[in-house]
């Protein structure tokens, strides 16, 4: 789009029900890749027939394993951007167009900002991002990136951060970034992090183990 290769890195565990309305609606903006993280149902055949490259893995390997997956691949095929959204439909797609936009103006990270949080630890992980970088909403799962942040740093993910190690390895070394405010579609299925205490247990051990870094 508009002279620049953009991929969709979409990571994907049983979302058969959703994943070729994503995909179908996503790929305007771009090439979508599906990481089918060893679903147990369609989710892959669905995504493959919507337009999407499946990225397979053998065995479930989690939400920041598929994102590693799904940059390598973009990497490898020397996308120029790289954007993250959910597979569930939360994120509508149409937004793609101004994370472009700004993608393409310079601004190496451009950021998601959610109308609403599910879990208390969200608002703990936002309020430290806040008042330290400016990062309103770190657990927003759709970002974008130029290819050179991510091949700077490597790799997506090394501490299982729920998608924000790069982010905040780019943030904290000066990247200049931009935030898009948008309301959040409701999920219909089970959360990705299930339960709210191991979810917020989750989050909050993302968060120490950056402090912590």
């Amino acid at each position: 789009m508009d002279g620049f290769r953009v991929a969709l890195v979409i990571p994907a565990f049983n979302e058969e029900a959703t994943i070729a309305a994503v995909v179908s609606a996503a790929q305007v903006y771009g090439q979508p890749i599906v990481v089918n993280d060893c679903s147990h149902d369609r989710t892959a055949l669905e995504a493959e027939s919507a337009g999407a490259l499946v990225v397979a893995h053998e065995v479930n390997q989690g939400y920041d394993c598929a994102l590693n997956s799904g940059f390598r691949e973009a990497a490898r095929w020397k996308y120029d951007f790289i954007i993250t959204l959910d597979a569930d439909g939360q994120h509508d797609p149409t937004l793609l167009r101004e994370f472009i936009d700004k993608l393409a103006h310079g601004v190496p990270v451009v950021l998601g900002v959610r109308s609403s949080k599910a879990r208390i630890a969200e608002h703990i992980f936002a309020l430290y991002t806040r008042v330290r970088y400016g990062v309103l909403d770190p657990l927003c799962g759709m970002k974008g990136y130029h290819r050179e942040v991510y091949e700077s740093v490597g790799y997506f993910d090394s501490y299982k951060s729920i998608g924000t190690e790069l982010m905040l390895r780019a943030v904290s070394t000066g990247a200049v970034f931009e935030q898009v405010e948008f309301h959040v579609r409701d999920r219909l299925d089970t959360p990705r992090f299930g339960h709210l205490i191991s979810a917020n247990i989750q989050i909050i051990r993302s968060l120490f183990v950056w402090i912590l870094n």
